[in-house]
């Protein structure tokens, strides 16, 4: 279980990922000196569960506080523990198909499913999970999200999404929604580039902030985390993506969709954020934006000397470590030892 954080000695706000399977004697030493929130892994980390396990012990064994340790194990293409090690699971497109024909058997399966996959993340000692994806499709929905979003409809991202949230919870595994405040309308990847969403406010709000709204009325909610798209929307804020944007973060998300979580950016690694700068005036960016962490996911470890240089008089908010701080305290009201 995650370590309550000291508002006196705060992380550096930032959560890296790491280059190869087994931690560096570079890397132990850099991130012993800066201190980040946390870590996420990938494929290129996961080989199988002895190896993991290892590893995800000697990221624990670093900083003296339990740290969060995130994949992206949605399922489908957006899977970073594969086969044959692990269990491939279908996208989540298929559930929301299953859930259609069926609404009783169709939840069910996403519930077994998710039982399944918390097991195998604990498992391996993971404790934040990427996932469930909330955006809704539409037909100019690009690929990039395509499958990995529950259905068309609103109201059934928003039932699986809180079904999938509450049974990650459940099982001891922190959850973050994606991506605020929505990406279903992004017609690019905003992996390679910045996609613009001209939708008005009015149907942004009846479809698009629908899941995430709907899924801030349940009382687990405040244990949820949040990531925030590298995505541009027009009638929001021209300009800036997301991510990078005060308007969007603190008058839609944090406003109008009301989201009161932990909120990391997507990986500022990504093509959308290219015109921002290096990665490290990009963390400074989305920090200074509002995002409360920012998520830097390559493993090259010079960009992470470079963030920490930028950052290294820019500690957490006591605003970041209370939300950090609520979802702790959450896991340890509800979680059966």
């Amino acid at each position: 279980m995650l370590s309550n954080l000291n508002p006196e000695t705060p992380p550096l706000p930032v959560i890296f990922g790491i280059e190869g399977e087994k931690l560096t004697a570079a890397e132990k030493k850099f991130f012993k000196e800066v201190n980040p929130t946390g870590f996420i892994l990938f494929k290129r980390n996961c080989k199988d569960p002895k190896q993991l396990k290892k590893l995800t012990a000697d990221l624990q064994k670093l900083l003296g506080r339990e740290v969060p340790i995130l994949i992206d194990q949605e399922g489908g293409r957006v899977q970073r523990m594969c086969p044959p090690e692990w269990k491939q699971y279908e996208p989540m497109e298929s559930y929301g198909d299953d859930f259609l024909r069926d609404f009783s058997k169709g939840r069910k399966a996403l519930q077994e499913v998710t039982q399944s996959m918390s097991a195998e993340l604990a498992d391996a000692g993971v404790n934040v999970n990427c996932a469930p994806v909330l955006d809704v499709q539409f037909p100019e929905t690009h690929q990039a999200i395509g499958d990995r979003a529950f259905s068309n409809d609103p109201e059934v991202v928003s039932i699986l999404g809180i079904t999938m949230s509450e049974e990650f919870l459940k099982h001891g595994i922190v959850p973050v929604i994606k991506h605020l405040p929505g990406q279903g309308r992004a017609n690019q990847d905003s992996h390679k580039d910045l996609p613009v969403v001209t939708a008005e406010l009015k149907d942004l709000r009846k479809s698009d902030f629908e899941p995430f709204r709907e899924l801030l009325t349940k009382a687990f909610s405040e244990a949820v985390w949040g990531m925030v798209s590298h995505i541009i929307y027009q009638e929001l804020d021209e300009r800036a993506p997301a991510s990078c944007s005060r308007r969007v973060i603190h008058e839609t998300i944090r406003g109008d969709i009301g989201f009161k979580g932990l909120l990391l950016s997507d990986d500022i690694s990504m093509g959308a954020l290219d015109s921002i700068g290096n990665v490290a005036q990009r963390a400074e960016k989305v920090l200074r934006s509002g995002c409360d962490i920012a998520l830097h996911c390559n493993g090259d470890l010079e960009e992470m000397k470079a963030i920490a240089q930028r950052l290294k008089h820019q500690k957490m908010t006591n605003e970041a470590v209370m939300r950090y701080n609520r979802t702790v305290e959450w896991l340890q009201t509800n979680l059966k030892p």
